[in-house]
């Protein structure tokens, strides 16, 4: 039986659970609240890969893309899940690594918890937490302080601009033994970089690609207007803006000064032509099937619209074609029927047969067929609306007689712009079809 003691002290212990209850539930709803904020805000392309296992991943984007925070929020949630315990954080210098990994507006002290921040030592470049994480500030030009430590994770900030990117990355590496999965982000916009090729071809790497106008939605409107004006038709634009690797190959036929970007003034076109290489099969191996779109302007200009190139059964790249045909109001598609011969234009015509197509054979070699269109943007008569990554670095990368890899979107463009300027060489006509 209660006493009149204990029934005193009842309401308050009910009280205080109830206090205590409610506090749990708030601290956890923030906690909830606070680990999900960065996953409403982050495109898709900013989350960390799931899709398939890897070791790095390689965030190569333009400026502005939002590879600051996308470093800074995966280190953090690594951080307070315990996922990794020490970690490792690396620029060019010190100095920038601190400026703007750690303190810089999306570096890592503007995303985390603070009071998860145990201590923070600028003198050492050393942030410890309260869970027992700790992050260390390494410089990539400084390589050889990375002899002795040994981390289970790491993100490396502009590796493009690095020194001696080659002799960091090995140091790393031999660093990167502690846990079961060791991870490393590489956050950069792209240069010629013999290790970032090496990267890009490596399965255990996980590429992201993005551009500055990916993130235009958090930019200043007058910054992406300045971006236009002062870069535009410039490698600085393919470059640090589009994020395009601009290699460029000795004895290759195209180089990168050759290459302008300017969209067309008006659309005042005298012709259009949908240029197409169609694979001959379908297989993991096979080539790609080529799709151009280029315009003849009342300038007298060419313009390469879009490149539309893709891997895939012949129904869908017919339907892409036919698509392009009618969104840019062709009138022509020029193919190669080499492979193909008729089918290739009973498959379009079976699609749509209002279609005015031409087909051309190959009578002479890629590099004889290739250089009057050198000649072509030599004189200034060819521009690309865009930066066209894969398109370009075909272009680029072409070297007569030592080149083994089908150039498919170099060849593409060859027979739409031999078909504007040149028409007549090396081809025959079909029936035109209106």
């Amino acid at each position: 039986m209660l006493q009149p003691a204990d029934v005193q002290k009842k309401p308050k212990t009910f009280f205080k659970f109830f206090k205590n209850r409610l506090i749990k539930n708030i601290e956890h709803n923030a906690k909830k609240a606070e680990s999900a904020l960065w996953e409403n805000q982050a495109r898709p392309e900013q989350l960390e890969p799931t899709d398939k296992p890897w070791n790095t991943w390689l965030i190569l984007a333009g400026r502005g893309f939002g590879k600051t925070r996308t470093g800074s929020e995966t280190v953090w949630s690594w951080i307070k899940t315990k996922r990794f315990n020490r970690i490792a954080l690396v620029g060019q210098t010190l100095i920038e690594a601190r400026h703007v990994m750690i303190e810089g507006e999306s570096g890592l002290l503007n995303v985390i918890d603070k009071t998860a921040l145990k201590r923070y030592s600028k003198n050492d470049g050393l942030l410890e937490f309260k869970n027992g994480v700790k992050v260390q500030l390494f410089a990539g030009d400084r390589y050889e302080r990375l002899r002795g430590p040994q981390f289970d994770a790491a993100w490396v900030d502009e590796l493009a601009k690095f020194k001696y990117p080659e002799l960091f990355w090995q140091q790393l590496m031999l660093c990167l033994r502690l846990g079961k999965d060791p991870k490393c982000i590489i956050t950069t916009t792209p240069r010629k970089n013999p290790l970032l090729n090496t990267l890009l071809k490596d399965e255990t790497c996980h590429v992201t690609r993005g551009s500055t106008f990916d993130n235009a939605a958090n930019l200043a409107p007058n910054f992406i207007e300045n971006l236009h004006r002062q870069f535009h038709g410039t490698r600085l634009e393919a470059q640090e803006i589009y994020a395009q690797m601009l290699d460029e190959t000795e004895g290759a036929l195209w180089n990168r000064d050759l290459i302008v970007y300017e969209s067309p003034p008006t659309e005042e076109w005298q012709r259009v032509v949908i240029s197409v290489d169609p694979a001959d099969t379908n297989k993991e191996t096979s080539d790609e099937t080529g799709i151009v779109v280029i315009g003849l302007h009342a300038n007298k200009q060419a313009y390469v619209l879009e490149d539309a190139t893709m891997k895939s059964k012949p129904n869908q790249w017919v339907k892409k074609v036919v698509d392009l045909y009618h969104l840019y109001k062709a009138d022509r598609v020029v193919a190669e029927v080499n492979k193909g011969g008729d089918m290739v234009r009973d498959l379009l015509l079976a699609q749509d047969d209002h279609i005015s197509f031409k087909g051309v054979r190959a009578t002479r070699g890629k590099a004889i067929r290739a250089e009057p269109i050198v000649n072509l943007y030599e004189q200034g008569k060819v521009k690309h609306k865009t930066p066209m990554g894969f398109l370009e670095k075909q272009l680029c990368g072409f070297v007569p007689e030592a080149s083994r890899a089908s150039p498919d979107r170099l060849d593409t463009l060859v027979w739409g712009l031999t078909d504007l300027f040149l028409s007549g060489e090396g081809a025959y006509q079909y029936k035109v079809w209106v």
